[in-house]
């Protein structure tokens, strides 16, 4: 019964506290729902059927933007992307998360769908979706990994059984600004690295984030480290709009005397993670922008790529991508 959801209770709680007693009331029979836009792709489907939902689209306290004493930002988790891209202290510090928050989606999307949500999302393999028994829902298969498979949007690297990626066009750029998310549970507050947040089939194929049960992300915490140094962010994806990225790349760089003193950079859409591409930090470091290094950019970025019968195109859209963050560096 497409588009028909199933029954179950909802509660709408106005402070942490109260979700947070709800989550520990209920266990893993409580699902976390923010701005909807994954949630009820699932509960629609009926792929998800949680007996329990607990809003939390109406805790005040998880909303908004504010400057930090480091120069770095706090950013509610319930924060639209709307108002991430619109931002003006985002767009003056951290122009590289306006961008791909204002990449992701459709506008009507972006106006109800949060920062948290788009980093907290679930995989968007059409298999896994669709209702399958494949590893992921804890089945014995992985159906987008066959000779037969249409699995051209999956993972060109660390695949474990599974060879879903991850949709978050906000996921690398956290990675590359050295982002915390601060995660609150009944035993207290807790802030985990953004490059620890996102998690790998190897570590456990039936979630993508470290939020178990009873978890709530309640903030991005954007350290000063790279507020207003050089910043790029670019998505490619079948259409302009609604599309999740076939590739993205996210880039953090600090020139001096036109020479590239420190630089962080990240794809999405490559593996199961955002990736950090070390092997390219490591190569243009100390090294002036130009076309010697950008050639040389091309040829490491997606060293190592394993692709799958049909995203063969992803490797020289991945260097090729990373070759243009380089370039606006000039």
């Amino acid at each position: 019964m497409s588009d028909v959801m199933h029954q179950f209770e909802l509660y709408q709680p106005s402070t942490v506290e109260d979700a947070l007693a709800l989550l520990y009331e209920h266990g893993k029979d409580a699902w976390v729902m923010a701005g909807g836009k994954d949630s009820l792709d699932w509960f629609k489907d009926r792929v998800k059927t949680p007996p329990v939902v607990v809003d939390i689209s109406g805790i005040e306290a998880l909303h908004g933007v504010r400057e930090e004493e480091d120069g770095g930002l706090w950013i509610g988790a319930l924060t639209t992307l709307t108002e991430v891209a619109e931002n003006a202290l985002v767009r003056d510090k951290y122009p590289a998360l306006a961008a791909a928050a204002a990449r992701v989606a459709s506008p009507q999307i972006r106006n109800a769908g949060t920062i948290g949500g788009n980093l907290s999302q679930d995989t968007r393999c059409h298999y896994y979706r669709d209702g399958y028994p494949c590893y992921r829902a804890e089945g014995n298969t992985c159906y987008a990994n066959t000779p037969t498979a249409m699995n051209r949007e999956h993972t060109l690297f660390e695949a474990s059984r599974c060879v879903a990626v991850t949709p978050s066009d906000a996921a690398p750029v956290t990675v590359v600004l050295e982002a915390e998310m601060v995660i609150q549970n009944e035993d207290g507050e807790r802030a985990v690295a953004a490059e620890d947040f996102f998690i790998g089939p190897d570590i456990d194929i039936t979630r993508m984030t470290v939020l178990e049960p009873g978890d709530i992300l309640v903030g991005v915490r954007i350290p000063g480290t790279w507020a207003g140094s050089a910043q790029y962010f670019e998505k490619v994806a079948d259409r302009n709009v609604w599309d999740f990225p076939l590739v993205n790349v996210a880039m953090a760089a600090k020139m001096e005397g036109g020479v590239i003193a420190d630089v962080r950079m990240a794809c999405g859409a490559v593996q199961c993670t955002p990736r950090r591409l070390s092997e390219v930090e490591d190569l243009i470091k100390g090294e002036a922008p130009g076309e010697e290094i950008e050639t040389l950019v091309t040829r490491v970025a997606a060293s190592g790529a394993k692709p799958l019968n049909y995203n063969h195109y992803k490797a020289p859209l991945m260097a090729n991508l990373a070759k243009r963050a380089v370039r606006s560096l000039a």
